[in-house]
């Protein structure tokens, strides 16, 4: 009998630290260069993938078994055509296998070839996510080969030379271009997305790289969405006559971004306009108000975060996605932190003093994750019905 023979490597992964890690390509042929992460979450890889969030970014999940149930046209979080890309490659453990759920339209390595996204499989990403908390996120390069020839030093120099993260400014290169309405529902069984012609609140969401689900309950909720380009003027957004402003996720430095939106953000601030922002557009609107951002060593990616609402003393579970940091203690008088990660201190929420505004780190649309924030888009509703009833007196 024949003896075993070891499959030769179709795929390399290659840190700017000089790490080279070597597995078994998947998706698509070729070389996807951005800095490595790890996220945490054990569904929800489709969603995860489109993030715009991730744009300029490479996934290391660190749950083994990654697209065992295949992939469908639902589980999308990218609405902008601009932000189709997302996350530039995946990490993953075991072989990507045959799908197994009855809401698969195809396999997850031809939706990954699809998308133009590179994989690596047969990665010990227990070890590559250890190596990346205690190091730090580093750019890193992910190549596809199916006859195995790298340049392994050549990858690390190509790694290295790649743009650094801090001071990158993405969300507008993810952002829609043109101001649409928005009319999708959430997703109702047995699977499929409802059309809502909300007749409510008029709230125009800035896109910093936004996810459909937020949308989403936006609209259940009755709400008027528009949505508007990151770059959109003062003098645009009130032209639509909003009653709200909602402020998007996005990819990229918060301070590179905010050097272009903070006046904007500043002036409908003022204006008290009702405001809610998430992930990136909680950092713009700390940038808006005179705080600053850091970058952190390797971020809050998963969806089991515990957060503090420090208000009510409640905890909730929840998904991150962020590799900056609001610094609360530069938040200015007129503001107060009002969530904090239970992992390491970091600040997760704000709200102004004497503005309708606040906004919150975390993803309390989940897509994937848990529920548990969804409270906050009523919050959002009330703080609308509350600054119109007062404006009415």
């Amino acid at each position: 009998m024949d003896g075993w023979v070891e499959p030769k490597p179709t795929a390399c992964l290659a840190l700017a630290d000089g790490l080279v890690l070597r597995g078994m390509g998947a998706g698509a042929v070729g070389t996807a260069v951005g800095e490595v992460c790890f996220n945490t979450a054990m569904t929800g890889y489709q969603e995860i993938l489109t993030d715009p969030s991730y744009a300029g970014q490479i996934v290391t999940f660190t749950f083994p078994h990654i697209g065992n149930v295949g992939a469908n046209d639902d589980d999308i979080e990218t609405v902008a055509e601009e932000a189709r890309s997302a996350a530039q490659g995946c990490v993953l453990r075991a072989a990507i296998t045959r799908p197994q759920s009855w809401r698969a339209r195809g396999g997850f390595d031809a939706w990954l070839e699809k998308r133009g996204i590179v994989a690596i499989t047969g990665v010990d990403t227990r070890a590559l996510t250890s190596h990346i908390r205690e190091g730090g996120m580093v750019n890193a390069v992910i190549a596809h080969n199916p006859e195995g020839v790298f340049d392994e030093p050549a990858l690390v120099e190509m790694a290295r030379k790649a743009p650094d993260m801090a001071g990158a400014e993405i969300a507008t290169t993810v952002s829609t271009r043109h101001a649409a309405p928005w009319h999708g529902g959430a997703w109702t069984w047995p699977g499929f997305y409802g059309e809502i012609k909300g007749d409510g609140p008029r709230i125009v969401a800035l896109d910093y790289g936004i996810k459909g689900n937020i949308l989403r309950l936006l609209a259940e909720r009755g709400a008027n969405v528009t949505v508007v380009p990151a770059n959109a003027t003062a003098e645009e957004i009130l032209a639509l006559d909003p009653d709200g402003l909602f402020l998007s996720n996005g990819p990229g430095d918060p301070g590179a971004t905010g050097k272009i939106v903070g006046e904007t953000l500043k002036t409908l601030i003022d204006r008290r306009l009702p405001t809610f922002g998430i992930c990136l557009g909680h950092q713009l609107l700390g940038h808006a108000i005179g705080a600053k951002t850091k970058k952190m060593r390797h971020g809050h990616h998963g969806a089991n975060h515990p957060v503090l609402d420090i208000d009510t003393g409640a905890v909730s579970i929840v998904s991150m996605n962020h590799g900056f940091t609001v610094d609360a203690a530069t938040l200015p008088k007129n503001a107060r932190e009002t969530h904090r990660s239970l992992f390491d201190g970091s600040n997760c929420g704000l709200a102004m003093t004497d503005r309708p505004v606040f906004s919150v780190q975390y993803h309390p649309e989940a897509s994937p994750g848990p529920h548990d924030s969804y409270n906050l888009f009523d919050r959002f509703f009330a703080m609308i019905a509350e600054e119109k009833a007062q404006t009415a007196l």
